[in-house]
């Protein structure tokens, strides 16, 4: 038969990381293109210790859960973990969701009906802009420098377009790695109050910061969350992810803030899924609370580790090939945001690089419009000689695509 799909299915038709992913499956091709931590880093021994004690101690992990999430994990997650940031949730105000891509699609689900306009960091993740899409909004970039985004311009698409929301990363955004000033994110979040806009914050790569390991960095960049430290009515729903920290097939992420936003997010939830994994929450719970594991110090070591690829990434970018390239030395995150030399174009490069047998994201999934003279290397997936035989193989595609034209 010939199937009638909606209009909106249209936008998940296929795209250069479906073509990627694919052949990463077959071991095909080292990928730079990617959301992906390095898999050598996972704490693979603990995480075996705790599936087994989980599971040998009690069926009911193996049961349907609590649509919330893990009573226990949502408790470890609000006692000192948010608490070390600056954030306090009130009663009903957490959510734990499978991945934070689902929690900005259960929003979406709930807050917004076709037409309704949202604000974006231009770039910002190739996610969020499918979420969105997917769910008919009208989705308006705002424009930015390294400390954040540009009040003034934040200001006219306000007034212009009367947004409903505004979807940011300030802390490393994703393509990015910007990470905003404490003035920008103050000024920020007094103007979209004043204009009754929700404010979407994703911290998933928040606490991948390359400077100063033996200090907390949500200390000196409180979330946009803590600033308002409003949970009952705030003008703020903060996202986040265990993906990035500890490992991405955990699938639990949060969603915090109002619990009348919550509450309306949990019922979508319930008819898209039920609950994400109890078996999942319970073994990242024993990990967190109950195993030697320290998250912080897995997190400094994986600091440690990206800082080191991020360095050999950019040297690797001063050679002939590159020139006239530019980028922002991002200070953590998983992604360098690079401009390419003149006269490239990142989704004719992409087929070139494909061939040569690495992959990259072209800067058009980033992008509501545009974004074809950038491309975003992933730095954290590949080991140091996979990078650098990646970053040789884009030299190749790149001088021979030049040649070319």
């Amino acid at each position: 038969m010939k199937y009638e799909f909606s209009a909106r299915a249209h936008t998940l038709q296929s795209s250069p990381l479906l073509s990627i992913r694919t052949q990463m499956r077959r071991g095909s091709l080292i990928s730079l293109a990617e959301e992906l931590p390095a898999e050598e880093l996972f704490p693979l021994s603990l995480l075996a210790e705790a599936a087994s004690n989980v599971i040998t101690a009690n069926a009911e992990a193996l049961q349907y859960g609590d649509p919330a999430g893990y009573g226990p994990l949502r408790e470890w997650l609000t006692g000192d973990w948010f608490k070390s940031k600056g954030v306090t949730v009130d009663e009903g105000g957490v959510l734990l969701t499978t991945g934070s891509q689902q929690a900005v699609d259960l929003l979406s689900r709930v807050y917004l009906d076709s037409g309704d306009r949202v604000l974006v960091e231009h770039p910002t993740s190739p996610g969020c802009l499918q979420a969105l899409r997917m769910q008919g909004a009208l989705i308006i970039p705002v424009q930015g420098d390294r400390e954040g985004l540009l009040p003034d311009h934040l200001l006219s698409q306000i007034k212009k377009y009367r947004p409903k929301m505004l979807f940011a990363a300030p802390s490393f955004t994703n393509p990015s790695g910007n990470l905003w000033s404490l003035e920008r994110r103050k000024e920020v979040l007094e103007l979209c109050a004043a204009h009754n806009v929700l404010i979407v914050e994703d911290d998933s790569y928040g606490d991948l910061h390359f400077e100063k390991y033996d200090q907390h960095p949500a200390k000196r960049y409180p979330s946009l969350y803590a600033l308002e430290n409003v949970s009952d009515g705030g003008h703020v729903l903060y996202i986040g992810s265990f993906s990035k920290t500890v490992a991405p097939a955990l699938r639990t992420g949060w969603a915090a803030g109002s619990p009348e936003l919550i509450s309306m997010m949990s019922a979508a939830k319930g008819m898209a899924d039920w609950q994400s994994s109890p078996l999942n929450q319970r073994l990242l719970y024993h990990l967190l609370d109950v195993s030697a594991f320290d998250l912080r110090e897995h997190i400094a070591l994986l600091n440690r580790e990206y800082h080191t690829r991020l360095k050999l990434m950019v040297e690797l970018l001063k050679r002939p090939a590159w020139k006239g390239s530019s980028y922002d030395l991002p200070k953590g995150g998983m992604f360098l945001w690079v401009a390419l030399p003149q006269g490239l174009d990142a989704n004719a490069l992409l087929k070139c690089a494909l061939n040569k047998g690495v992959a990259f994201l072209p800067g058009p999934l980033c992008c509501v419009e545009g974004g074809g003279e950038h491309i975003r290397l992933n730095f954290s997936h590949p080991g140091r000689d996979a990078l650098l035989l990646g970053m040789n193989l884009m030299s190749e595609a790149v001088t021979e695509f030049t040649a070319r034209n």
